[in-house]
């Protein structure tokens, strides 16, 4: 009677352990969660900003190229301009599409943290999010990849500025990225069909 007792009370006192347990681990993951959500439009926000100071140091470049060294993004690719202008609309152009997808990547990963239910993540919109950040991705580092061998054939007829790379992205780390997101995107694919095979059982 008395180990019964005990073997009560211990049984008792473990359950509680394990809820507070799952209670706590349950709260860290939603606070990791949301941090990194709010970390998403950080990162997107400045994005922002860097593809707009690219579009007016563009315009600049056209209309008012003296005060280029005073703007936020000081590339300054004049010689270029002067030199082989369809080639500085090629690398500009690659330029402005590479911001512009990085910041749509990102809005798309807010869009898919946003409407995420963490207790059940297995959904068609969650996989169709994440093979879209993967495509983005994927194209991010194809574009960049052409656009520095493009960047290197003219460094040998034309000036390029040191600081033109920085702007490209790189494209090795966009490739993997996109490669891995796209297998994590076919992963949920697969729990999706076997999510709605659960529920049509039950």
């Amino acid at each position: 009677m008395k180990k019964e007792k005990y073997l009560l009370f211990f049984n008792k006192y473990f359950l509680i352990f394990a809820s507070l347990k799952t209670t706590i681990m349950s709260k860290t993951n939603n606070f990791v969660f949301w941090a990194l959500y709010v970390i998403a439009w950080i990162i997107f926000v400045g994005l922002c900003i860097e593809a707009g100071g690219l579009i007016v140091n563009f315009v600049f470049h056209l209309y008012n190229p003296e005060i280029i060294q005073n703007l936020y993004q000081k590339l300054d690719l004049m010689e270029l301009y002067k030199s082989n202008s369809s080639a500085f609309y090629n690398v500009y152009s690659f330029i402005l599409i590479i911001s512009i997808l990085k910041a749509v990547l990102f809005y798309t990963v807010i869009s898919l943290m946003h409407k995420m239910n963490l207790t059940k993540p297995f959904s068609d919109f969650v996989a169709k999010k994440i093979s879209l950040v993967s495509y983005y991705a994927l194209s991010i580092g194809l574009l960049s990849y052409i656009a520095q061998q493009v960047v290197k054939n003219l460094s040998h007829r034309s000036f390029v500025p040191d600081n033109l790379n920085q702007f490209l992205g790189d494209s090795e780390a966009f490739i993997f990225m996109g490669a891995v997101i796209y297998i994590i995107a076919e992963i949920f694919k697969i729990g999706v069909k076997l999510q709605e095979e659960n529920d049509l059982t039950v």
